[in-house]
Formats: C-alpha cells, structure tokens, sequence
C-alpha cells in the first residue's frame, strides 16, 4: 500500500561502530508497529491514488490562502504504510542525531583508549541498546501519524524534504470517527501540505532548525542522549513516570535552544491548523464534524495512551495546535494575511516562545 523511500536506513556497518544500529531500529519499530488495519482490497488502491491527488490540489488551496509560493514539486509525495513510516524516520533520525553523533566520537577520540577489540565490542553493544529502544518508540507512533513533512530527509533521497502520509492510519481514523474517508483525507492533505509549503517556500527555515539541533548538541553530553537518556524513558514507562524525553534529556543549560524550537514548531503548527480551518470549509462539507470528533481523538483515551502521549511529547505537541493556532489568528485578525507573512521573512522575525503567548508583542518587535 506505499510507494516507500528511495533508500534503506543508514547502514550500521559504515564508518566504523555507530552511536545508533539505525537498521537494528527500523527492524524493531516494524516488528513492535500494530497491525495494520484490514482495509477492503477495493479502498486500498483508491486511498493511496486520493491521497495523492488530494495533496496536489492542497497546494493550490495552501497558496492561494497563504500567499505563499513554494516551487512546484520540489518536495516528493510520499503515500506509505507504518513499516515505510518507520523506515523513512529511521533515515531522517540518522541526519539530524549526526551532530550528537559526531560529538560522541570526538569525545572518545580525545579520552583514554580502551583496547580497541574491548572499544568495538562496547560500543556495538551499546549502538544495538539504543537502535532498540528507538525502534519501539518509532513502532508506538507508527499506528498514531497520519501525516509528516519531513524536512531532514538525506540530500541523496530528497534534498528538499519529503511529505509522508500514512494511508492505514488516515483511513482507520476517518472509520473511528464515522468521517467520509474523502473529506477527511482532503482535511489531513491541506494540513501536511501546509507544512511542505512552509518549508520549499521558506528555504532558510530548514537549516535554522538544523542549527538548533547542532547547538543543542553543543550543549550536551551525547552519551547520555544515544545512551542512558532512551534507556531512562524505558524506566519511566515500566513506573508510570512522568514527563516527557525532552524533559528527561534537557537541563536548564539548553532552555534558550529548547525555547527557541518550541516558538517555531508551535508557529509551524498553528499556522498549519489556521490554514486547514481557513481553507477546510470552502472544500470539505463535513469539516466542522471531522474538527470536532478529531479534537476528541486528540485528547486520548484510556491510561496507556495517555502516558505515552506524555513521554512522547504528544501533549506537547496538542498545545503547540492550539497556542500557535491562537498566536496566528490573533495576528492575521489584527494586520492581515500579508503583514502576517513577515514572519517568514529571516530567522530574526520568528516568533519566541514568550511572543507565541503574546502576539501583541511580536506585532511590536517585528512589524512596528
């Protein structure tokens, strides 16, 4: 049911032991993935075509509400099942944990040596530990995404990011929530192409969050992120902890970065949320029923789910829909869809963490 990535995982051999078996991890998160839902043989060929088509005329609708340009086709369409999902995650993990990566290694080569067969051995085991434990993280949220710009896909793959969507997850929820599978795949397709868009349209946007990544990786000790770090977030969910990875890993050191990142996802994911509602009821007749139901769904169900959302950092996430969301109408209501646009303009008129809670503020600093 996927037309899949072009190349497998990183291969675990190369350049020496690696900090992550990222093939030992695609091949735990397939194994660990639920199983696919039994689609009818006659909706699966029609879910993946729609789902194509639907994110083609996404982009027309995207621009023309947005006014943002991005060039055609300069980021490849992706229809995949959760094992593909896996697959792809686990090559975009390989790009952006490489800064980690390479801190790791330029530790071991400035401290004392072990023999180096005791080096090896160590190092094989620990990389097999932690493709693992990524793996099973990868394997709980492949039955839960529906969609996925990927803006740190391999340049060898796709060099402009890549738009993944999930067609099991998008026809299994549209069954849950009683939606018209047509409508709702339309409905995801403008949210996820609204991030391709922001990113083709916006090219500095990718390595601004890239350089996040490798100053956060400045920051840190990466042993404890490729090491002890996931292995701590097994422990948390054998005893009910809470928290999320990110809380587990970070420390008051990288807050500034961390803010940082929060301000542009949120930006990122508001702003999708306004254009899908913007957009939505001018295409989708049923869209006010499919928001409802899904906000619902948002909000989880039973314990399990919930603590997992935690330790994933899906609430998070479901605050970052609704903070930015507020940030981006509050904005557009007050001076307009154009003016709006200067956001997009340089890493400099971004909005902060703090601004996302007070547009008000953002209007000053960047538009007065």
């Amino acid at each position: 049911m996927s037309s899949h990535p072009s190349s497998g995982p990183p291969d675990p051999s190369a350049a020496g032991a690696p900090a992550i078996d990222w093939a030992l991890a695609a091949r735990i998160g397939a194994r660990l993935a639920p199983p696919e839902p039994a689609i009818p043989a006659e909706s699966v060929a029609e879910t993946v075509e729609a789902l194509r088509a639907d994110a083609e005329r996404s982009s027309g609708l995207v621009r023309e509400f947005t006014g943002l340009h991005a060039v055609e086709h300069s980021a490849p369409v992706l229809v995949v099942d959760r094992r593909r999902w896996i697959e792809a995650n686990t090559q975009s993990f390989g790009v952006m944990m490489q800064p980690f990566v390479d801190q790791l290694a330029q530790r071991r080569s400035d401290g004392p040596q072990a023999p180096e067969v005791l080096r090896r051995a160590g190092a094989a085991v620990g990389s097999r530990v932690t493709g693992a434990e990524l793996g099973a993280l990868l394997g709980l949220l492949s039955g839960k995404v529906l969609g996925q710009f990927d803006p740190f896909a391999p340049a060898d793959v796709a060099p402009d990011g890549r738009l993944l969507l999930v067609a099991p997850n998008v026809w299994q929820v549209a069954e849950e929530i009683g939606a018209r599978h047509r409508d709702f795949r339309l409905w995801v397709c403008l949210h996820e192409e609204t991030h391709r868009v922001q990113f083709t349209a916006v090219p500095w946007l990718r390595d601004h969050l890239r350089a996040q990544v490798e100053g956060l990786a400045g920051t840190l000790d990466p042993s404890a992120v490729l090491g002890d770090g996931l292995s701590r977030v097994v422990e948390a969910v054998r005893g009910g902890g809470g928290g999320s990875i990110v809380d587990m890993l970070s420390t008051p050191d990288q807050k500034e970065i961390i803010d940082r990142v929060t301000g542009v996802m949120s930006l990122l994911e508001g702003h999708a949320d306004v254009v899908m509602d913007g957009v939505g009821p001018g295409v989708i007749p049923t869209v006010k029923r499919i928001r409802r139901a899904f906000e619902q769904r948002r909000d989880g169900v039973g314990h399990l789910d919930r603590l997992l959302r935690r330790l994933l950092g899906l609430d998070a996430k479901m605050a970052q829909y609704r903070d930015g969301a507020v940030f981006v109408r509050s904005v557009v209501d007050r001076v307009g869809m154009d003016d709006f646009n200067a956001v997009w303009s340089a890493p400099e008129a971004l909005p902060s963490r703090a601004e996302i809670a007070d547009p008000d503020a953002w209007v000053a600093r960047v538009l007065s």
